[in-house]
């Protein structure tokens, strides 16, 4: 964060700031703790002088008045990052083609929830591990019927990156050879030095807004994988057991949950397993696991 960036930002006082953060965790589990201010400060000014507002009250308020949700989402969208990165965090690649994609390969439908999926990068490189560990053309009927994963974020702004599926050249860096070829389009124009995921991937995608924290009352669709990475870190322990929880109840017996390296569930009660870092495995019975201290 720059120097003049920090000197330029409106103070927000401590009043205003414990209720922005009370609201923030009330609705949305995320956890601002005290030393924050500068951050928020920052963030939340840029958003002020959009909607031209005056002070923080007048933002604040405006956040609270509106009924639709599009505020509070815009707020938690400056508040938090969605930084995300093709094959991010790779050994979870690694571990889903040896252990885990062996397992379905005789399914009519592999289904895989990614749960906090920020712009995309992460639903695209499940999917394109998935046709190259099956061997299956993208524009397969076969694909198309078998493979779907769904991509879920609280914020409406990733999610619209998310299903537009453009990336620049830079983003793709590194990726297997082969990828650019089989899955994106490259761009022309205009819009040289971007590449798009090929329709017929974006199509095995399924998009839509979820609150980790929020009482859910959909039937609970159970899937065999878990991606929910790299959001905890924004929890308290609390919020996190409510989330690993709710997480659980989607995985089928024996499912696999994936969460960031920079994250632990120690010392929560959940009812998965340990499997190796990040990696967690959902017990047969669903009997709670409340881990030993210092335990992974």
């Amino acid at each position: 964060m720059s120097e003049e960036l920090l000197q330029s930002a409106p103070v927000i006082g401590p009043r205003i700031y414990q209720q922005i953060t009370n609201f923030a965790y009330d609705h949305c589990g995320v956890d601002l703790r005290r030393g924050k201010e500068q951050l928020v400060s920052v963030r939340l000014g840029k958003k002020m002088r959009e909607l031209g507002c005056s002070s923080f009250e007048n933002y604040f308020a405006l956040v609270e008045q509106d009924r639709t949700g599009q505020a509070l989402t815009a707020m938690i969208d400056a508040l938090t990052t969605n930084y995300t990165s093709f094959l991010r965090e790779a050994g979870h690649f690694e571990f889903m083609k040896q252990e885990i994609l062996p397992t379905l390969l005789n399914r009519e439908r592999i289904q895989i929830w990614s749960a906090a999926s920020s712009t995309g990068e992460e639903i695209f490189s499940i999917l394109f591990t998935l046709l190259d560990h099956y061997s299956l053309p993208s524009d397969s009927r076969e694909a198309a019927a078998r493979l779907k994963v769904r991509g879920t974020d609280i914020s409406s702004r990733a999610l619209r990156a998310a299903e537009a599926g453009v990336y620049s050249e830079d983003r793709l860096e590194g990726l297997p050879a082969g990828w650019l070829r089989r899955y994106f389009l490259r761009g022309q124009g205009s819009q040289q030095g971007y590449y798009r995921v090929k329709p017929e991937v974006r199509r095995m995608a399924e998009f839509g807004r979820f609150n980790l924290v929020e009482p859910h009352r959909e039937r609970q669709q159970q899937y065999p994988l878990i991606f929910c990475r790299n959001v905890m870190i924004y929890f308290d322990r609390q919020t996190q057991e409510k989330v690993v929880q709710t997480l659980a109840e989607h995985l089928e017996p024996d499912g696999y949950l994936f969460i960031g390296h920079s994250e632990s569930l120690n010392g929560i009660s959940h009812q998965l397993k340990y499997v190796r870092p990040a990696v967690f495995r959902k017990v047969s019975g669903g009997k709670s696991i409340l881990p030993i201290r210092g335990a992974r």
